[in-house]
């Protein structure tokens, strides 16, 4: 390790000092710009979902399912690419591009007068969307006090599903010729993002670069300045705030950016426990997910009986249990613990399929039940999902959080993308239970497995501050 008495070297309580404010109007400014994306995210696939643009084009049914692929496709791509630019330009200017690419490939979308040109714009909002990803966690993360960044990142996380329920109401009436022209709901459909995202990117402006980010990078007059102007305007409110004792201070000697060998000596050499723990956590969430909500209709349909127009109505509650988990559950990632909430919120969600599992072959079930049984399921596994995604932003140092988040999600959304085509084949035509029987069984094992090794392997971060969770790498000792 260099001299820590070198010149380069600096002394800074910015990470101190970002922990100890309580909460207050800058954090609701943050949560509200920065929080969006997961709506937007949740918007956009349930409007695809919807295929309301399948009459228009004259597309199959293979080439509605392809717009899906192409998206997330997109959004894997716009995560690896963006979530190495996050750590090396910052967080700000890309949750602010992003934003903007989202924008113009969503609006563009729906101008399509031809499948290609659908395919290519849904790719350019699923780059957007994927490198929010990875900004948008970097940047809560590093700007939230560490007593609430448990509960915060859950939460945003969660209004995925907000998103989702938005976008299936409006697809009722933008879908339905007897108030809105069939060509033109669907392309006024993916104006609702965009317009929501105008607004929220003026709002962005407003919220500072990360002033960890900025210490880590050379910039800490910046990293400074930012802080200064956060207490102020918290002391604006008739707050006090307490000094931070000098013994809180860091040493960092900032460096360039993190080249692909040094990534791999973190993940690998220096956190290859954690390396597993993220990968198990976010690959077990997606594929219990993607089985289930990509499939939900046609169970319905094939085991129920209902209609497809009545199915939509199902995936109401389904999307309101979803929401709430993480709105009513994630506090106690921060008190009860993280290790804790994870096992329990995965292993609830996987015995409660279990149990539906053997209702479902029993024949006991009505279409009714069985969604309720699912809202239930999911009411702790979307705190869990969400808790997967703060999990791998936060156990990493801070000059590589960005590209945590990228490999982890790329990682979770092509082993989850498997899912729908396995339950799709074990649902078949609909007139033979077993098989589908043990694969919800087997997702259920799947999402407690993961439970399981969270308790074991993972980090007690509640209460801590990043840099007490994971080491920065400019960081040196006194």
């Amino acid at each position: 390790m260099p001299n820590p008495s070198s010149s380069d070297v600096i002394s800074s309580l910015v990470p101190a000092r970002m922990d100890r404010l309580p909460w207050a109007k800058f954090h609701w400014m943050v949560v509200t710009g920065l929080g969006v994306s997961w709506i937007l995210d949740g918007l956009e696939i349930q409007l695809v979902a919807s295929a309301g643009f399948q009459k228009t084009l004259g597309m199959t049914t293979a080439e509605v399912a392809y717009a899906g692929t192409i998206y997330l496709i997109g959004q894997v791509v716009g995560a690896l690419t963006f979530g190495r630019l996050t750590d090396r330009w910052g967080r700000k200017k890309l949750f602010i591009i992003t934003l903007a690419i989202y924008l113009v490939g969503s609006g563009i979308a729906g101008m399509a007068t031809s499948v290609w040109f659908l395919y290519l714009f849904r790719f350019v909002a699923g780059l957007g969307i994927g490198g929010e990803y990875t900004a948008i966690n970097s940047a809560i993360d590093e700007l939230i006090p560490a007593r609430y960044r448990g509960r915060v990142d859950i939460a945003v996380n969660g209004t995925y599903w907000a998103g989702a329920g938005l976008g299936a109401f409006a697809s009722l009436w933008l879908l339905d010729p007897a108030y809105v022209d069939e060509d033109w709901g669907w392309r006024i459909g993916f104006l609702i993002g965009p317009v929501l995202g105008l607004i929220i990117i003026w709002l962005r402006r407003h919220i500072p670069e990360s002033p960890r980010w900025m210490l880590t990078h050379g910039r800490a007059e910046e990293a400074e300045r930012i802080v200064e102007e956060t207490e102020a305007s918290v002391r604006a409110q008739g707050i006090t705030l307490e000094p931070v004792p000098e013994s809180k201070a860091m040493l960092v000697r900032a460096r360039e950016e993190v080249s692909l060998k040094q990534l791999a000596h973190v993940f690998f050499k220096e956190y290859p426990t954690r390396t597993a723990l993220g990968i198990t956590m976010m690959v077990t969430q997606s594929f219990l997910y993607n089985a289930i909500f990509f499939t939900y209709a046609l169970v319905l349909q094939n085991f129920y009986g209902t209609t497809p127009a009545s199915t939509q109505y199902y995936f109401f509650p389904f999307a309101i249990g979803n929401l709430l988990g993480p709105l009513l559950l994630g506090h106690f990632f921060d008190t009860v613990g993280r290790r804790k909430m994870i096992f329990l919120s995965y292993g609830v969600a996987g015995l409660v399929l279990a149990v539906s599992a053997f209702l479902f072959h029993a024949g006991a079930l009505t279409a009714t039940t069985q969604t309720l049984l699912w809202c239930i399921a999911f009411f702790f596994a979307s705190a869990g999902a969400s808790a997967a995604y703060l999990t791998v932003s936060e156990i990493f140092p801070l000059e590589v959080r960005g590209q945590a988040i990228s490999y982890f999600f790329a990682t979770a959304q092509l082993a989850g993308a498997i899912a729908p085509a396995i339950y799709g084949l074990l649902i078949g035509d609909g007139t033979e239970r077993t098989p589908l029987f043990y694969g919800y069984l087997v997702g259920a094992a799947i999402m407690i497995t993961g439970g399981v090794v969270a308790l074991i392997y993972g980090v007690d971060a509640e209460q801590k501050g990043l840099e007490d969770v994971a080491r920065p790498l400019s960081r040196v000792d006194a």
